[in-house]
Formats: C-alpha cells, sequence, structure tokens
C-alpha cells in the first residue's frame, strides 16, 4: 500500500465541523431516563398537555379529504395569510404573506435556515448566555463564530446592553436573542430592548429573534423584537406553535422578514425539507382559528404550577427566581459544593428525579440546574418531596 494509501485510509468520513461538535447536554440524561423505571421528569421541556381537540380535527379532517401531498415550498398560503394576521393583531407587524412568511419544520428548522441564509465563514453572531442548546451549535454549523455574552442571576439573567456592545467586532453579523428564556424563564423588559433595538441600528446589525414562548409569560408583556420601532428590517422574527398549542411533534413554525431574506431562507428550505407536513400546517391554520382559549388555559395551569415550584424549591435552600416566561425554573445550587452535572446525575440515581444540569446551556448556567413545570402539580410535588430528601442528605455530608 501506498503512502497516499495510508492517509487515505487514516483520514475521518466525518466533517470537522460536526466532529468538534460536543453532543447536547440534555440527551444525555434522556438516554439515563429511558433505562430506568420510576423516574419523576423535570427535564424535558415539552407540554405534557395534548394538543386541543379541534386542532387534532382538523388534521384528521384534511386526511380524510386527502390533503396527503406537497405544499409550496413557503407553505400553505392559508396558513401564511394566517401567521401574518395573528402578528398584526398581536403587535402591529405588517408583513406579507406571499413573500414575508416562510412555514417551517419548527422553529428549530427555522434557525437553522436563518443562520445558514445570511452567514459567511467567519461572521460572528453574539448569543446571551445560558442558553438554548441548539444556538451555538447552529452557528458553528453555518461557518459562523458564536461569541456568547454571561448572564447572572443578580441580574435576573437579563443581557445588558453594554456587555453586548462591548462584543461587537467587524466581524458582529447578527444577535440571537431568545425572550422569554430557556432556561432561565427571562423576560426582558420593553425599555432594555429598547436599548438593544437602538444598539442594532446604530451598528446596523441583523437580530434573529427567537420567540417560541411568545405566549407563555406570566404577569408581564411580552415583547415583540420586530414590533420595536425601526426593527422589523432588522429582524427574523422566529415563532411556532409547538410551546403554546402543545403542538411540538407536529413540527411547524415559521419566520418573518424582509423579502430577500425570507427569500434565501426559502432556498435553503427547498433544498433540505421541501416543506413543512400538510398535516401540521393544517392543524396549525385551525390553532390560529380557534385555540386562543386553550391556549390561556394552559397558560393559567403552568402559572399555577411555576407558584408551587418556585415556593417548593426555595424551601429547600435552592434560590429561585420567579420565571416570568417558558416553563422552566432556574435555581442555583452553588451551596452544595458539587457541579450541576453530578448534582443532577446523583439526584437521577439516588431519587430518580431528571433534572438538567446548568452546564448544558454554556458556562454561566454552572451552579444552577433547569427544572420544568410543564407536569402535572403531584408529579412536581413528589420531585420536590425527593429533591428535599436529596438536599438533605447532601447537607448533611452523606
Amino acid at each position: 500500500m501506498s503512502q497516499g494509501q495510508e492517509s487515505e485510509v487514516g483520514k475521518s468520513p466525518l466533517s470537522q465541523r460536526v466532529r468538534s461538535l460536543s453532543p447536547s447536554g440534555i440527551r444525555r440524561f434522556f438516554d439515563l431516563i429511558s433505562s430506568m423505571d420510576g423516574v419523576v421528569s423535570l427535564g424535558v421541556g415539552e407540554p405534557d398537555f395534548v394538543t386541543p381537540w379541534r386542532i387534532r380535527e382538523a388534521a384528521i379532517y384534511s386526511l380524510e379529504k386527502g390533503y396527503t401531498m406537497y405544499t409550496s415550498n413557503y407553505g400553505l398560503l392559508e396558513l401564511r395569510q394566517g401567521i401574518s394576521k395573528y402578528l398584526n393583531q398581536r403587535y402591529a407587524l405588517s408583513y406579507d404573506p406571499t413573500n414575508q412568511v416562510l412555514v417551517t419544520v419548527g422553529v428549530s428548522q427555522g434557525l437553522d435556515l436563518a443562520m445558514r441564509a445570511i452567514l459567511d465563514p467567519g461572521d460572528e453572531v453574539i448569543i446571551p448566555e445560558p442558553t438554548y442548546v441548539s444556538y451555538v451549535p447552529c452557528v458553528l454549523l453555518a461557518g459562523g463564530v458564536p461569541v456568547t455574552v454571561p448572564t447572572h442571576m443578580e441580574n435576573s439573567f437579563r443581557v445588558r446592553p453594554e456587555d453586548i456592545e462591548a462584543r461587537i467586532t467587524p466581524r458582529t453579523k447578527a444577535l440571537l436573542l431568545g425572550y422569554p428564556n430557556n432556561p432561565t424563564g427571562t423576560v426582558m423588559p420593553r425599555r432594555e430592548m429598547e436599548r438593544i433595538a437602538d444598539m442594532v441600528r446604530r451598528h446596523n446589525l441583523l437580530v434573529v429573534s427567537d420567540e417560541i414562548y411568545e405566549r407563555l409569560v406570566y404577569g408581564v408583556e411580552h415583547t415583540c423584537f420586530a414590533s420595536l420601532p425601526g426593527m422589523a428590517d432588522h429582524t427574523i422574527h422566529l415563532g411556532g406553535f409547538s410551546k403554546s398549542y402543545a403542538m411540538t411533534g407536529w413540527r411547524v413554525g415559521y419566520a418573518c422578514s424582509r423579502p430577500e431574506i425570507i427569500e434565501a431562507m426559502m432556498k435553503v428550505h427547498q433544498y433540505t425539507a421541501l416543506c413543512a407536513p400538510i398535516q401540521g400546517q393544517m392543524a396549525a391554520i385551525e390553532a390560529l382559528r380557534s385555540g386562543d382559549e386553550a391556549v390561556e388555559e394552559m397558560r393559567e395551569e403552568y402559572n399555577r404550577r411555576r407558584h408551587l415550584m418556585v415556593r417548593g424549591l426555595n424551601r429547600l435552600g435552592l434560590s429561585c427566581l420567579e420565571p416570568q416566561g417558558a416553563f422552566y425554573t432556574f435555581p442555583s445550587i452553588r451551596g452544595l459544593g458539587m457541579s450541576s452535572e453530578e448534582f443532577a446525575e446523583r439526584l437521577l440515581m439516588e431519587e430518580k428525579v431528571a433534572i438538567v444540569p446548568g452546564s448544558a446551556f454554556g458556562p454561566s448556567g454552572e451552579g444552577h440546574v433547569r427544572c420544568c413545570y410543564a407536569v402535572s402539580a403531584g408529579e412536581i410535588e413528589e420531585a420536590l418531596a425527593r429533591m428535599e430528601r436529596f438536599v438533605g442528605r447532601v447537607k448533611g455530608g452523606s
């Protein structure tokens, strides 16, 4: 065998970008749970509600009528019209459904499309942290450079505009925001968003705004970034149906922006996914038409569970801010003398309670754990009782 042949044999079949990615810090714990019985899971970021009946019925009816074909790459026009109408009524935004709205395979695909459409190799994207687990990988897979901005419990995990601005360089292309936030539950006040908007305008940046939890806020108003003065042209607005309408498995999201940006995202979409599933799109049309009452009922139930979880965690001595959005708490475990991963793994093995270590959401998440309250009140109470036993043993030195 020649030297050239030997080097070919030793070459990895995988791309360097993929090889450099770490597995999701959440997935490891899901894999552990799958082999255990009796686990109370506060780890999965998914509603425990079934999709409301009228939405399911619309999808069933679409199958009975024979809707089993491709749609336009942009998505069903009726759905795009519904999304445009919804955003206009809720945030006074005006998106042309023919060329400014793209239906995606969930918000996760929308984020991937946005990054691949706007980034050239070496372009930088600023991301507040703790951050959802897919943000940094999506930037890396698109050839970009993620630049994280740590936030802290002492400031309610709100990113400060001056900290963002300090990280802007000539290579900065975009700012990636996710509010209400996963994992912290933070909602940014409008005045702080306005300050960020002013900075975006001065530096002529794009903002990719992931607002999948926009309907799940408690006692505060959600600020849609694109609705701020002058921001519609600077923003790729990402939204969807998974969280608010309990439609995670339907895989329907959307992106709204300037026509040239949406067309660029559609180019990637048409060569990779082609279109979102038609049954999911038909269900989403019905969700926009009749789902508001169900959304409000679920939000009120999450709010009750939120109070139960926060009171319980603080009673255990795990200092926990009251989240204003999404369905997560992010308590501190700093006083217990162990890493967030060790805490999560021991809690799972010793008490069969599944949570997610804060380190899964970036270095500034260390010292915290994510507990999801999209589970029943009974499960929350049982999890808290088990956690109380565990924390008591840790504090007792056993």
